[in-house]
């Protein structure tokens, strides 16, 4: 059987596939795991903004193995009311393809190109189908498969980061508890993360919409544990007039000023070439506040909060010191999980 995208559904978790687990290192949008995995997550993040700017919504589909309650998810947020909701599947009803980025959960698939939601239970609804076009992707290469560079080689990590679409163009409508939201000229952003558990501590951040179309940022900065002991670590890009700007650990660039203040952060990065400084501040509106389930060692068990009608100012600079881009961002995606040292004392 073959979904709309022309790609082979693959119902069992034999690898068939020629060089499946080869491909699948230079293809981070595909799914990673398997369900026989023990202690495992895996979940995908669509964004989706109306050209209105009046809908704000995020889907999160996936998948949890946690030994003491496996099962497949569903996760909706309405970026405009804080409004959380969490379908929950047995993980038999997770299929995903050995081709491609192509995953079904129950009558719901999701793919680069399209999503397709009928989401029925306990009086919440959510029905309908959007198609994803112009697709910025980030390219894998031999030294970089994926936003995570070299580190995405690294055994033993307890959470993987990927990114599937920079920005793309969004047509479609959909119904949203009764309420119809219409999606066409809107844009999206895709993005993931596999691994045991989310990290103790992150600040993560993201929009694509600034003045010109075309332009989004990511951010994502954490307290990383590996092999018994723990780093700072940071990745993130600036899609500009077409070029993928790139700063993240591995790349040799520094955080020089890391500073949380009530619902804001302010974060300063330096790479060879440029000087990035960023202040993220949430919608101080409690309608705003998302509530999230994410994944820890022992399931889906912890809370966190979300913001994704947040404001992203973004100011790049060269080193002579002439400014070459300086907007913001908004509405934006920004979540701040402060449970060690990460955010206590400003560099």
């Amino acid at each position: 059987m073959k979904d709309r995208s022309g790609t082979l559904r693959i119902q069992n978790d034999n690898p068939k596939t020629p060089f499946y687990n080869l491909k699948k290192i230079w293809n981070p949008s595909w799914f990673q795991g398997n369900r026989k995995k023990k202690n495992y997550f895996e979940g995908w993040y669509f964004k989706m903004v109306d050209k209105t700017l009046n809908h704000a919504w995020a889907v999160i589909p996936g998948i949890s193995l946690h030994h003491n309650d496996p099962h497949a998810f569903i996760q909706v947020i309405n970026g405009k009311t804080g409004q959380t909701w969490y379908f929950r599947f047995p993980k038999e009803a997770f299929l995903f393809s050995r081709k491609g980025f192509y995953v079904e959960i129950g009558n719901n698939s999701f793919s680069k190109n399209f999503i397709k939601l009928d989401l029925n239970e306990n009086g919440s609804h959510f029905k309908g189908e959007l198609r994803f076009d112009n697709q910025v992707p980030f390219r894998a290469r031999l030294s970089r498969p994926g936003i995570m560079g070299w580190y995405r080689y690294a055994p033993f990590m307890e959470c993987y980061h990927g990114v599937v679409s920079l920005d793309h163009s969004i047509t479609g409508e959909m119904i949203m508890n009764g309420n119809q939201a219409d999606f066409n000229q809107g844009r999206g952003y895709i993005e993931k993360d596999w691994g045991s558990s989310m990290p103790k501590s992150w600040v993560w951040m993201q929009s694509n919409h600034f003045e010109k179309t075309g332009v989004s940022f990511m951010l994502s900065v954490a307290d990383i544990p590996w092999i018994g002991k723990s780093f700072e670590g940071f990745l993130g890009f600036l899609l500009l007039n077409g070029e993928i700007i790139t700063f993240a650990t591995y790349t040799g660039a520094k955080i020089t000023h890391l500073k949380k203040k009530n619902d804001q952060v302010e974060i300063q990065i330096q790479t060879k070439k440029y000087i990035i400084d960023i202040t993220g501040k949430k919608d101080t509106s409690t309608k705003s506040k998302g509530a999230l389930k994410a994944p820890v060692s022992m399931g889906m068990d912890r809370v966190i909060h979300e913001n994704i009608n947040a404001r992203l100012e973004i100011k790049l600079t060269g080193k002579d010191g002439q400014t070459i881009f300086h907007e913001t961002g908004n509405p934006a995606g920004l979540e701040i999980v402060d449970d060690s040292d990460l955010l206590s004392s400003s560099k």
